[in-house]
């Protein structure tokens, strides 16, 4: 690996076709490295599946990837996204979590399945898994299938009609509690990162309480910077930050190229005063510094 103290560049959240993601791991890789990207996170929904493939390109390009996870877990009775950065992928207790979650997973696409059979759309479990191919099945997946089926004109239009709360294909999952999940990632020697923290839809008295709670778990840093973000949003997410002495991430969560507006690489700076999630991160340290 290379010294790139003076060009660096992190993304540390984004997707295969190990879960939702549209470009196999090593494809995710190259385009990272085609960005600027020098240091990347591959973090796939509640999978490591895609890291081996992931790192075996990294090794080729010499670009540092960091292993990762993005698991879902549940804050009284709400889906939150946690991020795992430096992870042991083969950790015992991270391995139990994931195939729990695995099974949860499986458990709702069945069930999303058989909802929008009764609303009169036949095949949508099988149209999905076979997106997914080796990868998670997700609601992307059915999403996708929904598009391809002419049931929706677009990605957000199948969630909107059809996968959303209150929609005829949702499933309401009880993912792992919070705690439990972020004493997986540090079972695993990893660092907990709330992902993506403006997108919860949630009252500034809730938002904070859930920090709290997220804090005394072991709860380490926050997205501060999102791939989505505007400048609004770093200020307030780098405030939460500075409230509950979180160290900040930066992740495009990119999915997909089709998606034009969210790419790797592509993703303000962190603010100063914050303190970097990489600097926590050994190897990085040593290296960008």
């Amino acid at each position: 690996m290379t010294d790139t103290s003076t060009t660096a560049r992190f993304d540390f959240h984004c997707h295969s076709t190990a879960s939702d993601g549209r470009l196999p791991p090593a494809e995710v890789v190259t385009r990272a490295h085609e960005n600027g990207v020098t240091c990347l996170s591959l973090t796939d929904h509640d999978t490591v599946a895609g890291l081996i493939e992931a790192h075996s390109e990294a090794e080729k390009i010499g670009l540092h990837l960091i292993p990762g996870i993005e698991l879902s877990v549940s804050w009284r009775g709400q889906c939150f996204h946690v991020v795992g950065l430096d992870i042991d992928p083969n950790n015992a207790k991270l391995k139990q979590g994931m195939q729990i979650i695995q099974k949860m997973r499986e458990l709702r696409a069945q069930a999303i399945g058989a909802r929008l059979q009764k609303k009169g759309i036949p095949g949508c479990y099988e149209g999905a898994k076979n997106i997914a191919g080796k990868g998670t099945v997700t609601r992307t997946h059915f999403a996708q299938h929904l598009v391809n089926q002419n049931y929706a004109t677009g990605m957000q239009k199948a969630f909107d009609r059809y996968l959303l709360r209150g929609k005829p294909g949702f499933v309401a999952t009880q993912w792992p509690d919070m705690k439990e999940a972020i004493e997986w990632i540090r079972d695993a020697g990893g660092i907990a990162v709330l992902a993506h923290p403006l997108r919860y839809k949630i009252t500034a008295t809730r938002m904070r309480s859930m920090l709290q709670d997220y804090k005394l778990a072991g709860g380490r840093a926050i997205e501060v910077v999102c791939g989505s973000s505007n400048d609004n949003d770093v200020l307030n997410a780098a405030r939460l930050a500075r409230q509950f002495e979180l160290l900040g991430s930066v992740g495009s969560d990119f999915h997909s190229p089709e998606n034009r507006w969210i790419e790797l690489g592509r993703l303000q700076d962190l603010p100063n005063d914050i303190d970097p999630v990489w600097n926590a991160i050994k190897p990085i340290a040593t290296t960008h510094h």
